[in-house]
């Protein structure tokens, strides 16, 4: 079993926790990726076109003899659009030959225990440093994974005590990775762009600190009941830092993902 310690708000040891078997999931990053862009699939929006585009022209063939193409001509003489190819594909202002419709089935369906152990594997990578400094976190070398805090935490009701609890556990330096961009030489009023992504809260009661979820640039706060494996690797690339309450790690450890279950059916 993985013990690891609970820190107070202002980063002191308080105590000593088991973490769940959950953690001991073995790190499988092709059944995340894959999930990832299954679930992922469900964000997309269906696209279609009128079934008219294009083809809302008196248009009709003159046929030979003319030394032109057959091909159907705009009706009419005396306007700029008389004589010009009309109401079919590879024309100008013509229909498109193949357009997508919004009937087309664009989700991608996903395996249930498929799901299941990408997300318990994508919780277990939260223990291995190696993987969260490669997605671009900057972590103490002192700090032990995976960060977990007292319950104190899902009582934070505003923006500037929540960002004096992740300066006093060590996370200062992840936190300036989340600074906005701004381009000064696009119009004032261009869209500015985050850079980064910064620290997951997990939490088991997300009825005061989950209205902190967009105060801060690059925090997300989430329950344990709605977590998604979205949340944990964004962009399927893992594992993003994390940061667990007392209540969420005894909630993850109901989670019917057994690392002994697992590893038989990875044997078979």
């Amino acid at each position: 079993m993985i013990t690891t310690n609970i820190l107070e708000m202002d980063g002191s040891n308080k105590s000593t926790i088991t973490l769940p078997v959950v953690f001991e999931t073995p790190y499988r990053p092709e059944v995340i990726q894959k999930v990832y862009n299954n679930l992922n699939s469900y964000t997309f929006q269906r696209q279609g076109r009128y079934p008219a585009a294009g083809q809302m022209v008196s248009a009709e063939s003159r046929n030979t003899g003319l030394g032109i193409a057959r091909i159907a001509r705009a009706r009419g003489e005396g306007f700029p659009r008389a004589g010009q190819a009309a109401g079919v594909a590879s024309v100008r202002h013509g229909r498109l030959a193949h357009p997508p419709v919004s009937w087309k089935n664009i989700y991608k369906k996903v395996n249930k225990k498929e799901k299941l152990l990408a997300l318990c594997s994508a919780i277990a990578a939260t223990t291995h440093s190696e993987l969260i400094k490669r997605r671009g976190h900057k972590i103490k070398g002192t700090l032990q994974l995976p960060i977990v805090v007292s319950n104190e935490i899902e009582s934070v009701i505003k923006s500037k005590d929540l960002q004096k609890i992740l300066i006093k556990l060590g996370l200062e330096d992840d936190l300036k990775r989340t600074f906005i961009k701004r381009n000064k030489s696009l119009h004032k009023n261009s869209t500015n762009r985050r850079s980064a992504l910064s620290v997951l809260i997990l939490v088991g009661n997300d009825e005061k600190i989950g209205r902190l979820a967009n105060s801060l640039p690059g925090i997300t706060v989430k329950s344990v009941k709605s977590l998604s494996l979205l949340d944990l690797v964004p962009g399927s690339k893992p594992v993003r830092l994390t940061i667990f309450s007392e209540n969420a790690i005894k909630e993850l450890g109901n989670l019917k993902c057994s690392s002994n279950t697992i590893l038989e059916r990875l044997n078979q």
